[in-house]
């Protein structure tokens, strides 16, 4: 079969295939209902809300061993705030994980209005979906590197892009690095004949999520020209990787839950004191 045929009955299969299992679009100016997804995520303003938090009670006061303490806050905030945020969602967030990994905003990405054109997100996720997989060949399983390099392929068994959507959170500019991270919704099994992915766009400027993205991507034989389940390696693997994304919530939510204890202990050893008074330094003298 030519690769042109494979491809053409691909997407005649897919097209009459069962409905998808995304929420509906909406396009109403109304509030979107939340999602699972967004019912577990923090705030996306929780680091900065934070380090505001932890620099109001510096500048009102603290003794030496809160402002250790501080530092010690702050220090965790500058060098894991990937892991704080997308991790406690369960995403993989190691280079040898990531889609894209502090990939460069280029200049020419962005369109009339001065922003990154909406179109460049889908190309983001897309390329960190290739690169996602790419990762299980390179550092992951590298004993089957072949297969995995073939899902990308219409040689044998592929991965198709059934559908993708995109929620846009701020309008990302030049200069600006991008991470892009992917991780399964669920658990697959030996009948899984799709992935539902769930991707995270993160910009380095303003550390937190810039878009949401969730892509349905079907697992296809183009040797038969229908749906097929994983090879039994891939699903073992994929099943590793969901494990090790519901041990990294658990690990990041508990990490998150320290911060909040010290920073609410920085608080009531400053201004949240009942006797407070500020240290205003020299001023205080005068």
């Amino acid at each position: 079969m030519s690769t042109q045929r494979a491809i053409w009955r691909a997407s005649r299969a897919l097209a009459s295939s069962s409905p998808s299992p995304f929420a509906p679009r909406y396009y109403s100016s109304a509030p979107r209902p939340k999602t699972e997804e967004s019912k577990s995520a923090i705030s996306p303003r929780w680091l900065s809300d934070t380090k505001s938090r932890i620099g109001r009670c510096i500048t009102f006061g603290l003794s030496p061993r809160l402002v250790d303490e501080a530092g010690q806050v702050l220090h965790m905030l500058a060098r894991d705030w990937r892991e704080l945020i997308a991790g406690s969602e369960g995403y993989l967030t190691s280079e040898k994980r990531a889609g894209l990994h502090r990939q460069n905003i280029v200049w020419g990405e962005q369109d009339s209005m001065g922003h990154v054109n909406n179109v460049m997100y889908v190309r983001y996720a897309e390329s960190g979906r290739c690169n996602w997989i790419r990762n299980y060949s390179g550092h992951i399983d590298p004993v089957h590197k072949r297969q995995w390099e073939e899902l990308l392929t219409s040689r044998g068994i592929g991965l198709i892009l059934k559908s993708i959507t995109v929620d846009f959170k701020f309008p990302m500019t030049w200069p600006d690095r991008i991470s892009v991270y992917h991780k399964l919704r669920s658990r697959p099994n030996e009948a899984t004949e799709s992935l539902i992915l769930d991707v995270l766009i993160m910009s380095e400027v303003r550390q937190r999520p810039a878009a949401r993205c969730l892509e349905d991507v079907v697992v296809y034989d183009y040797r038969v020209g229908k749906k097929s389940t994983l090879e039994p390696f891939m699903l073992d693997q994929l099943k590793k990787t969901f494990d090790l994304q519901e041990a990294a919530k658990r690990e990041n939510h508990a990490k998150i839950q320290w911060i909040e204890e010290r920073v609410r202990s920085l608080e009531t050893g400053s201004w949240d004191r009942h006797d407070a008074k500020e240290d205003l330094g020299s001023a205080g003298g005068q």
